[in-house]
């Protein structure tokens, strides 16, 4: 493989600028992150010492290995959604080593709403779920739930990728054999019961955890009958009298040593055909942190798809396919952590030219069985008559087909514009990849901004001989800001149309934790079996 020269002039003003703006870019991403990883409040925080409960990063922390990676799922869930509470929609989930085993960690938030959940709650579970299933990893729930917010019930309860499709996921995950642990660290009630009674293993805490599907209030409510949610369903009523629980603990730590106990004796690995390292991990030539002097805010403006593989992949070697053809598609093998990987980098607006050549890679990859990498920025497909007229359609249409067919881990980081058909093209959510994550720069919309107003005004021009120049302008800007804000990074992982939002200088280390997390077997695609709806 040949090592890639970078051009990048590091002491211009242009990319001091750049890194200058991407500085306070991540200051921003950082304090949300710090929002959604610290929740509670300093009142909070000393009601669970009194307790003797834990934080979420105690939780979490106390669960996973010392030196584990962990790939934060959603994180910033709901932060523009539900304003009024921390991001992460109240559910907490991750990939990460406990007792050597990669594993789905799904923990309710219970400062928040009483570990309730909302629909984007719900959504980020399914999707917890769903990356588990496709990868074979143990699940570890750590409830602590009131079950469904009620004020939202007609948006969380009734549709099939509602609530209850927690519940038959969790089904066919045990029929796969994939096994699911539940850690009960509170309140369990309602739907919130059926996450541990639908678990394999099940842990208490004596004095703190309970299960009910209806809590005291309903009981007396519903029969007259008077009892106290111990009585009900405390750790020593589900370990003694109805088995539902197959440990009581006596502190919270003791649960969650529990846990890394029972993962410990899980015999499960035959079940996990992962993806192997050909050759040893080797730091890039460049130092990933140069990425902030490379990376415009304004997403027009293009980025060297190069330079940026440069900054990625091991000792920065980069094997070229077709490096003469379908210039504004870069595509080649390369290392990342010593995985080998396919390489598909935007460097300008696809072409006809550019898509055939990425169809072609793309199937060259999947009969080798190498997983695909796929960094988006890209404004889309070019128009026009004359491309039209030379088949630009069909060939973007074969480009997405080959995306669509391919059966090999795809993953996928918008580091920058993903817009129309290219976001298909380059494996958008829609298309089946492991993993998708975005930049805190990246925009994604159905157009730009400013061409969907050119658009919407040409539009009300011919339909409207009357219209104002007012009005044209007025439409004009409204149209832009609407999708600068929603097509903004933080809208789009609010509402969970990406994995999360990362740094760039950690593209490497969340690719390889990907990677490391992903099974190879094809028998593990949930759109396949039909299980998983999002």
């Amino acid at each position: 493989m040949i090592k890639l020269q970078s051009q990048l002039n590091l002491s211009s003003e242009e990319s001091k600028k750049r890194k200058e703006d991407y500085l306070s870019l991540l200051h921003t991403l950082s304090e949300f992150q710090h929002k959604a990883r610290n929740p509670e409040s300093s009142s909070v925080i000393e009601k669970l010492k009194s307790q003797n409960k834990h934080t979420l990063l105690e939780r979490i922390s106390n669960l996973v290995d010392l030196d584990s990676p962990i790939l934060e799922i959603g994180l910033l869930a709901g932060l523009k959604e539900y304003p009024e509470i921390p991001p992460g929609a109240g559910v907490y989930g991750a990939i990460g080593k406990i007792s050597g085993r990669l594993s789905m960690i799904i923990a309710n938030i219970p400062s928040v709403k009483g570990g309730s959940y909302h629909p984007l709650s719900v959504k980020k579970h399914l999707r917890a779920q769903e990356i588990a299933f496709e990868n074979k990893l143990p699940v570890v729930s750590l409830v602590d739930s009131g079950g469904a917010f009620l004020p939202l019930q007609s948006e969380v309860f009734p549709d099939k990728d509602d609530f209850g499709r927690i519940f038959y996921n969790q089904a066919q995950m045990s029929k796969a054999g994939i096994p699911q642990i539940a850690a009960v660290l509170g309140l369990c009630t309602a739907g919130g019961a059926y996450v541990p009674a639908m678990s394999e293993q099940v842990i208490m805490v004596a004095g703190n955890s309970t299960i009910f599907l209806g809590g005291p209030p309903l009981v007396k409510a519903a029969t007259g009958e008077i009892v106290t949610a111990e009585e009900l369903g405390g750790s020593k009523v589900h370990n003694e009298i109805s088995g539902l629980s197959d440990y009581e603990e006596q502190t919270e730590l003791d649960a969650i040593l529990r846990v890394r106990s029972i993962l410990e004796a899980i015999n499960d690995r035959p079940i996990r055909e992962t993806i192997k390292r050909s050759q040893d991990s080797r730091e890039p030539e460049y130092d990933p942190e140069e990425l902030y002097s490379l990376l415009p805010q304004d997403v027009r403006q293009p980025v060297p798809a190069l330079e940026l593989i440069a900054r990625i992949v091991d000792e920065s070697r980069f094997d070229e396919f077709k490096s003469g053809y379908g210039e504004t598609l870069k595509c080649g093998f390369s290392h990342i952590d010593g995985f080998l990987v396919g390489i598909i980098a935007n460097d300008g607006i696809l072409f006809g030219e550019s898509a055939l050549k990425g169809a072609h890679f793309i199937d060259l990859c999947d009969k080798r069985r190498i997983p695909l990498v796929f960094l988006q920025n890209i404004t889309g497909f070019m128009i026009g008559k004359e491309y039209e007229h030379s088949g630009i359609a069909k060939h973007g249409a074969k480009m997405v087909t080959a995306v669509s067919t391919c059966t090999v881990p795809k993953y996928t980081i918008m580091a920058g514009g993903s817009f129309g058909a290219g976001n298909y093209s380059m494996c958008g959510r829609a298309f089946g990849g492991k993993f998708l994550f975005s930049y805190p720069h990246s925009k994604i919309s159905v157009m730009g901004g400013i061409q969907a107003a050119k658009v919407l005004t040409e539009i009300k021009k011919a339909g409207n001989t009357k219209v104002t120049e007012q009005e044209l302008n007025k439409l004009e800007q409204e149209t832009i800001n609407k999708f600068e804000q929603e097509g903004n990074a933080f809208y789009a992982t609010s509402c969970l149309w990406d994995d999360g939002i990362i740094d760039p200088k950690k593209t490497r280390e969340t690719l390889s934790i990907a990677i490391q997390a992903t099974s190879f077997d094809q028998s593990s695609n949930a759109e396949t079996l039909g299980i998983f709806r999002m």
